[in-house]
């Protein structure tokens, strides 16, 4: 393993030659042992130096769909003897077929550490005692995650999701201070204190510091001073990854609310224009789909892989915090955009607007019952609890107030709280019910 310890603090152009070697290197495993790089490749030159990367063509996820059906489990992209497989996890399929993901030792060490830094950078460390409330029946999230939060040196608590009653009491016993869960299952803790805990507010339970990831949400300045406010934590979006390529490789830190990428010396970064596939500088203030190659993998090593996450690079300076690494927020996926009436919409921008009003819970679904063009987007706002009737012209507020922010035609209808689940997972906001 080739991994540098404190690598993420090391400024990129010190890392060029250590890069240069892993990817030497990688491309020679990956284009002796991938079958699928091999035949994806056929035909093209394969380049020596990182920086032509982009000679090659791009990967993506459709294509690892195809492949494992046909070569199960793992599909032809499996680069190492099967008894070097070491670890099984398999991704939510929140966004299509679940996928089986196979990492060897190496793999899983470096994904730990990696992950580590991520976690540390958010805030977490020695003393501190966390729960883990994220899925570990085989999702990448549950089990790595644990172990990344274990590299800060944390004590961590392995609770998963369900049993919330027993979550609730545990936290008060045992004093835990920090919780790593998605942004949308603080709504179910709540929900179940005001039913079997009235005499409890969220803040009763002393937590300090949240930590999540998994869904989209916790970059919404609205939403995170929701938290803060009826929690009393410091909520950090600490948990950006992409489960094919690694669990967590980008976090916030105290000093920057933008996401610190910190696998500079095991993961290439790129940036394309999603639609023609043409390269983007790597700058501040540049936008476009991120792309990510592995300098070090063994089981299912990807090259030039299409993540399908539209990002905005904020920053390339050194951090305060001492993280070299770019900093970037994620505007969307590119599979959860709607565009309408030319204008692309993403579920983080409808989420601004909706927790910008009181009334309304900040859940929300946005329900496509027809294939595109979009003259207007149909979106389901949840009200809060407590609020039976809402005021007569609310509906029309909010739509206004998406014409004023954002340009676009909404019509928003308004349903009970409750209409929505609460749930422990991720929760999917762009519903399409058309074939």
């Amino acid at each position: 393993m080739t991994l540098i310890d404190q690598g993420h603090t090391i400024p990129l152009g010190e890392l060029a030659k250590h890069r240069q070697n892993a990817w030497t290197k990688q491309l020679q495993y990956v284009a002796q042992n991938s079958a699928f790089y091999q035949r994806l490749w056929a035909g093209h030159t394969l380049p020596a130096d990182l920086n032509d990367l982009a000679q090659l063509p791009l990967s993506d996820k459709s294509q690892l769909r195809l492949s494992q059906p046909q070569t199960p489990p793992f599909g032809d992209y499996l680069a190492a003897p099967p008894d070097r497989v070491a670890r099984l996890h398999r991704t939510s399929g929140t966004t299509g077929q679940a996928m089986n993901l196979a990492m060897s030792a190496r793999d899983c060490q470096i994904t730990e550490i990696v992950g580590a830094r991520a976690q540390s950078l958010a805030g977490l460390g020695a003393g501190m005692m966390v729960v883990h409330c994220l899925n570990y029946q085989m999702w990448m999230g549950g089990l790595t995650d644990h172990m990344t939060l274990e590299r800060t040196g944390a004590t961590v608590v392995p609770f998963g999701v369900g049993g919330t009653e027993l979550l609730i009491s545990t936290i008060l016993e045992t004093k835990i201070t920090a919780i790593s869960c998605t942004p949308s299952y603080p709504a179910v803790l709540e929900q179940v204190i005001a039913d079997k805990f009235p005499h409890l507010s969220p803040r009763d339970l002393g937590l300090q510091l949240g930590l999540f990831g998994g869904e989209p949400g916790i970059d919404d300045p609205a939403f995170r001073n929701r938290l803060e406010q009826v929690w009393g934590l410091q909520p950090r979006n600490a948990n950006y990854g992409v489960s094919d390529v690694f669990c967590n490789f980008a976090s916030e830190c105290p000093h920057d609310l933008s996401l610190h990428f910190v696998a500079h010396d095991v993961l290439y970064a790129e940036l394309i224009d999603p639609d023609t596939s043409t390269p983007i500088p790597m700058t501040a203030g540049q936008r476009g789909e991120l792309v990510l190659t592995h300098l070090e993998r063994d089981c299912q090593p990807l090259v030039r892989f299409r993540t399908g996450d539209i990002i905005e690079i904020t920053d390339t300076d050194i951090c305060t915090c001492g993280c070299a690494g770019f900093r970037f927020r994620v505007i969307g996926r590119s599979d959860d955009m709607v565009v309408v009436r030319g204008l692309n919409m993403f579920p983080t921008m409808v989420a601004a607007v909706i927790a910008s009003f009181d009334p309304l819970s900040g859940d929300y679904r946005i329900t496509l019952d027809q294939p595109p063009p979009y003259d207007v987007l149909p979106v389901q706002a949840e009200l809060a609890r407590g609020i039976a009737t809402p005021p007569p012209d609310l509906a029309h507020q909010i739509e206004a107030m998406f014409k004023k922010s954002l340009g676009a035609t909404v019509r928003v209808t308004l349903v009970p709280h409750g209409t929505f689940p609460r749930t422990e997972g991720k929760t999917k906001r762009v519903i399409r019910t058309f074939q």
